[in-house]
């Protein structure tokens, strides 16, 4: 006799998954920078060196005199010697009035108008000592510098953000399956 028999057959179900992974993208541009120096500003002021050179007693040390400076001391020494002479002249007639008191006043005037004093002799073309006066005023330099900044300009960039989601598909790649099946469940009556 067979015994009756429940025959299971069962197949599981099976899940199947693809992803795909996420992607960030970040990229940063560069700053864009700009940069100008304007030149220095440079101003500069020369007062001029001045030489001056005096040559008038050397000159006249030689005895080369303008027209005008010989004239003029040629006035002034006329000047003199006729008021030398005239106070010369005085005194004599003074002291020839005054005859009769001692002394010979003739001969003794007769004396001096007669000789003339000596002269000195001496070499007159070589001028004295620090007779060429110099006098040097050096020259002044005024320097005026003016820095001007510089001017920068910069803008910054925001950076470029790219984002990619990820993604997962799930899906059956099988079927849960199950199959009874009855062996002898009806006995067959013979």
């Amino acid at each position: 006799m067979e015994m009756p028999q429940i025959r299971m057959q069962s197949q599981l179900a099976r899940i199947s998954m693809t992803s795909n992974p996420a992607r960030l993208e970040i990229r940063q541009p560069k700053a864009d920078i700009s940069i100008e120096q304007p030149h220095a500003m440079i101003s500069m002021k020369t007062t001029p060196a001045k030489l001056t050179i005096d040559q008038t007693q050397a000159w006249e040390d030689m005895n080369l005199k303008s027209a005008s400076r010989s004239i003029k001391e040629f006035a002034q020494e006329g000047m003199q010697s006729a008021s030398e002479g005239t106070a010369r002249r005085a005194s004599q007639g003074t002291e020839l009035m005054k005859i009769e008191n001692k002394g010979n006043p003739i001969k003794t005037q007769a004396y001096q108008n007669g000789y003339k004093s000596e002269r000195s002799l001496a070499i007159g073309f070589i001028p004295s000592v620090f007779a060429v006066k110099i006098n040097y005023q050096p020259s002044e330099l005024e320097i005026d510098v003016k820095v001007n900044k510089p001017i920068i300009d910069s803008r910054i960039n925001k950076p470029e953000i790219n984002y990619i989601p990820g993604k997962v598909d799930i899906f059956m790649a099988q079927y849960e399956d199950l199959d009874i099946d009855f062996v002898n469940l009806f006995p067959d009556d013979k």
